[in-house]
């Protein structure tokens, strides 16, 4: 284990994540008032907080076997959007994504926000968006509205630790990453990512 790096459980981890994400956008975003992004908690559009919370709940105990299902049916449940016209904004900025029209995406995406401002996953399209851009800051600043709605937000996590390892931020990273395994422990390539990090930040300390 990494000397001052421990997965110290979800709540407690998230915190201290939660606490240096908001000092890192103070740095990286000067333009932005982090209190709002942070502090304003905006309500998932159509989403079913209560089958939300048990999905995860079987998500962090799941076996290897169960654990993509449970995670397709996260993911479905995170993109209500409750309206037909936002469905296919998201589908759009989907798609956009897929064949590498970032700028396109983010189009896609900002639409969405505009019309449809507390759905987090418009926020989450377009932080990817961002991300596969190079555009770091906009994108972290995207997380940001994401986990303050969901906290748990896996893919939104996994995210900041590509930025924060980009940035030479492996430490916190590799923070992040413990905070995902305690949220979904069998994620497709989160062990090796881990090893990978921990291994680094060893060599360094040596």
């Amino acid at each position: 284990m990494i000397r001052g790096i421990a997965p110290l459980g979800q709540k407690a981890t998230l915190g201290i994540v939660m606490m240096w994400f908001q000092q890192y956008l103070k740095r990286a975003v000067a333009s932005l008032s982090v209190s709002a992004v942070l502090c304003a908690v905006m309500p998932a559009a159509a989403v079913d907080a209560a089958r939300l919370d048990d999905l995860f709940a079987r998500l962090s105990q799941a076996h290897a076997g169960e654990a993509a299902q449970i995670e397709d049916e996260i993911a479905l449940e995170l993109a209500r959007s409750g309206s037909d016209a936002m469905d296919l904004l998201l589908e759009r900025g989907r798609d956009a994504l897929a064949i590498g029209d970032f700028r396109g995406a983010i189009e896609h995406f900002t639409a969405l926000i505009d019309h449809a401002p507390d759905f987090a996953e418009g926020y989450n399209g377009r932080a990817t968006a961002y991300y596969m851009a190079g555009l770091y800051g906009p994108s972290m600043q995207d997380i940001g509205r994401v986990l303050t709605v969901e906290p748990r937000h896996f893919g939104a996590l996994s995210g900041l630790a590509l930025i924060l390892e980009a940035t030479d931020g492996a430490a916190k990273a590799l923070e992040v990453l413990y905070v995902i395994r305690e949220v979904h422990p069998h994620m497709t390539g989160l062990s090796d990512r881990i090893a990978r990090l921990e291994l680094h930040l060893e060599g360094t300390a040596l």
